[in-house]
Formats: structure tokens, sequence, C-alpha cells
């Protein structure tokens, strides 16, 4: 296992389920059973990674739930010594589509509006009830953006971590 590969936290175990090994996991994906797409995992057991394949892998309760076995975790005693430990997987496990990104990529870009006046750097994205929102900071101060795509988010760049938005320095 290569140690200075970056690993991203997708999730947590958080109990047992049934007998035979099985754990439930709160997942950090969206939707949550896409956690189930990444093999191996590794989970932070008593404080080192631990590389685990899942064995099987499965959402319950119309996807409120996602139940995973691990291999070789075959009894519930054995399962429950890992309840609470983070699940993560490396960068380079991402899967993704053209012109898909995650949050995680988006951190640290750069942003630009239409008049190519540079507005700062993404530290966090803001999950809100209507629409996510960027938080961009620049010398101190946060300016928030509607992470609303062809309205104010025009243009996304992972290669070159920029971000086009349509929002003035007046806006702020």
């Amino acid at each position: 296992m290569t140690s200075e590969k970056e690993k991203l936290i997708v999730g947590q175990i958080n109990g047992v389920f049934g007998v035979n090994g099985w754990v439930k996991i709160f997942s950090h994906t969206d939707p949550r059973e896409n956690i189930l797409q990444y093999s191996p995992w590794l989970i932070k057991y008593q404080g080192e990674w631990k590389s685990v394949k899942i064995a099987e892998g499965k959402s319950q309760q119309g996807g409120k739930t996602v139940v995973v076995k691990l291999d070789g975790v075959d009894d519930r005693e054995v399962a429950k010594v890992y309840m609470g430990c983070d699940i993560a997987i490396y960068r380079d496990q991402l899967l993704s589509q053209t012109g898909d990104y995650y949050w995680i990529q988006l951190i640290g870009c750069t942003v630009t509006n239409c008049q190519n006046e540079q507005l700062g750097t993404v530290t966090e994205l803001v999950e809100t009830g209507a629409h996510d929102v960027l938080r961009v900071e620049r010398e101190g101060r946060s300016t928030l953006i509607p992470f609303v795509e062809e309205r104010f988010v025009l243009d996304i760049n992972i290669q070159q971590k920029t971000i086009k938005v349509d929002w003035s320095l007046e806006d702020e």
C-alpha cells in the first residue's frame, strides 16, 4: 500500500447487520449506494489503514441504508470490531465521465468572472436546501457564489483548476 497517495474519506462503518459478518455503512457519496462502486476500500482500523475488498454490497430500505459483506469477515463478532472505522479510497479511484467532477476536485480551483477578475480560491462547498454554494476566499474575505451551472457557474476546468463564473465584485 502506497501511503503517499491521497486518501478520500467516503464513509464509515456504523453498525452490524445480521449474523454473517455484514456491516452497515454511513456513506458520504451521493447517492449513498455509489460507495459500492469503489473497491478495494481502505479501512482505518486501530490507527492503521487496511485494504479490504467488498465481497457483496447492497442498498436496503429504499436506498436509505447500505450494507456490505467484507471479504473474509464471516461472523457478527468479527464485524463488530470495525464499527466506527472510517472508509477511504485513493483519489485515483474516483470514477468520472467526461465533464463530471467531484466536490473534492473543486476545492483549490481559482475562480474568475466574465471580466477576467480573479475572485479567489474555492475553499469549501456548502450544501443548502435550494442549491449548493461555493465558498471563495480572497485576502481574508469570503464570497459565497450559488453553484448553479449555466447561470452563475459557466465553466469548470478540472485539469487547469479553474472555474469561470457570472459574478461581479459588486455582488459581494
